[in-house]
């Protein structure tokens, strides 16, 4: 008989006021890659309890058939890229009963568990045949098989309405769905930095990370698709059975501060960024030799620049010019702090 799962009956929305105990020892002083190193080392060794894809104990089927319910009192799991459940196709259900899995090659109308980052993208490939990467319950969702073939492994691909192969090849999950993946595929590239690469699974550019190692879609998928009740569930479920959390699904705006582009929720309230209006402060030149100057400001700033792999370079106070002379050419990111706000620019030293 299979081990009795820990049952959570409900998760009331969480807006956290404080950083949650779990992340006590992460210094959000930091951003970049320092950031990310960080919050890898945390859910690396807090993932205790590896699970087994499948097996006569508990396995990612036990968890998925509870962490995947549309409600925790609900009967049916909620379908990856699913959009109606009112016509009378199936492989475009929304939802299925936990009970209707898919365990042989004929499986028309029933769900089996996808690989939101597909295995053979990774590297090495993720492999299911024992606990690790290719059995990460984050990693996997319920999704109707015939959808889930129809994906199989093509990267994702910016678009709008319901999930669809885009005109030239690629996959959009979905309004429904988009913020989902983005929040996955930035767990994966940060529990596996090595192996699930985000770059290799997103199309387009990666203007807005520091190291071009975040494709720009999945920063906006983030910002544009807030979590939902159910990611919260799922996370808490996941969670308990597999030691670990989601850190992008407990506050995406880490992703904000780790990768720059499209500013996500703070649902904490203790980390966001609000940008200064151009006429209040204003930050010139971008592009200098020596120094940058500021003006619209009559009190102290603390200010950070860091290079492109997150390193700090400079901490220090001014009231309106920065000296960057001594900095080695090349890009930096300037952080500035003002009236418990913070601002963020890109200089190049030149």
């Amino acid at each position: 008989m299979k081990t009795r799962l820990l049952l959570a009956l409900l998760f009331p929305f969480l807006v956290f006021s404080q950083t949650p105990q779990y992340y006590a020892n992460i210094d959000f002083s930091q951003s970049g890659e320092n950031l990310k190193a960080q919050l890898t080392t945390l859910i690396t060794n807090t993932h205790t309890n590896p699970l087994p894809y499948t097996a006569s104990a508990t396995d990612t089927w036990d968890v998925i058939r509870q962490s995947d319910l549309v409600q925790q009192q609900s009967n049916n799991v909620l379908l990856v890229y699913g959009y109606n459940d009112n016509d009378t196709q199936t492989f475009n259900d929304r939802t299925r009963s936990k009970n209707l899995t898919c365990h042989t090659s004929t499986c028309n109308g029933l769900w089996n568990r996808e690989h939101v980052f597909p295995r053979s993208l990774a590297n090495p490939n993720l492999d299911v045949s024992y606990p690790g990467a290719g059995t990460d319950v984050h990693n996997l969702r319920s999704a109707d098989s015939q959808f889930n073939s129809s994906r199989s492994n093509r990267i994702f691909q910016d678009g709008s309405g319901n999930a669809t192969i885009t005109s030239i090849g690629n996959f959009y999950p979905g309004d429904e769905h988009k913020g989902d993946i983005a929040r996955i595929i930035m767990y994966m590239y940060t529990r596996y930095p090595n192996q699930c690469e985000a770059i290799n699974t997103g199309y387009g550019t990666a203007n807005n990370a520091p190291l071009a190692d975040m494709p720009d879609l999945f920063l906006k998928w983030n910002a544009e698709d807030p979590v939902s009740q159910f990611e919260i569930d799922r996370n808490e479920i996941i969670y308990q059975n597999q030691g670990n959390r989601n850190p992008y699904i407990d506050n995406p705006y880490l992703a904000t501060l780790i990768w720059n582009g499209q500013e996500a929720q703070d649902t904490w309230g203790t980390l966001s960024i609000t940008n200064y209006q151009e006429n209040q402060l204003a930050i010139y030149p971008t592009h200098t030799t020596d120094y940058i100057y500021i003006t619209g400001n009559t009190k102290n700033i603390n200010y950070t620049i860091h290079n492109l792999l997150g390193q700090e370079i400079i901490k220090a106070t001014t009231k309106n010019q920065i000296e960057v002379a001594t900095l080695q050419n090349g890009i930096y990111i300037l952080n500035l702090w003002y009236n418990n706000t913070k601002q963020t620019k890109k200089i190049i030293k030149i």
